[in-house]
């Protein structure tokens, strides 16, 4: 883990996801000239802080809940010849070590699809602390990275049709225990 600033100290504890105001989105091009853009509408978040203030950090995306608005397309890409949901149906990612927060700080981790494992790394943006009105503190954070799609064995090459890099984005936000 890398920072660009000191340390932000968050209250110990696991912290829960707010559904409502955290999203996961992906980029990717379709024949080099456009990028199609979607999200999962369904994924899981752990976000523990120990005494020290370091968190152990996870994530969970359901990847039958992949969505692009187009329901052809995203019905193609749930089965065997993409994402296969079938028989792979989450995707995960686990930091290697915990993490301090800081302003700008670097996660890196392991994202499982299936049997495959390989090594990603997100570059974080730490939100703040704020109060919600229901009196809840909340804690934000935006999270970008990268992934090769045949590394997973999403898609087989497909050379000029659709890219091997898929951008991945996240905001999160979390609710204090």
């Amino acid at each position: 883990m890398t920072s660009s600033t000191q340390t932000q100290q968050l209250k110990a504890g696991s912290w829960a996801l707010d559904r409502s105001h955290s999203s996961v989105s992906f980029t990717v091009r379709h024949l080099g000239i456009a990028k199609v853009r979607g999200g999962f509408t369904r994924f899981e978040t752990e976000f523990v802080v120990d005494e020290s203030g370091a968190a152990t950090i996870g994530a969970t995306i359901d990847l039958d809940s992949f969505d692009t608005g187009n329901a052809d397309r995203d019905a193609h890409v749930r089965n065997a010849d993409f994402l296969d949901v079938a028989n792979r149906p989450t995707l995960s990612f686990r930091a290697t070590e915990p993490v301090r927060i800081a302003e700008t700080f670097t996660v890196t981790g392991e994202a499982t699809l299936g049997t495959v494992t390989k090594p990603l790394t997100l570059e974080v943006e730490w939100g703040g602390v704020g109060d919600f009105p229901d009196g809840s503190r909340h804690a934000g954070f935006s999270a970008t990275g990268a992934i090769k799609r045949t590394d997973f064995g999403v898609g087989g090459p497909m050379p000029g049709m659709l890219s091997d890099t898929v951008k991945i984005e996240l905001e999160i936000e979390l609710v204090e225990p």
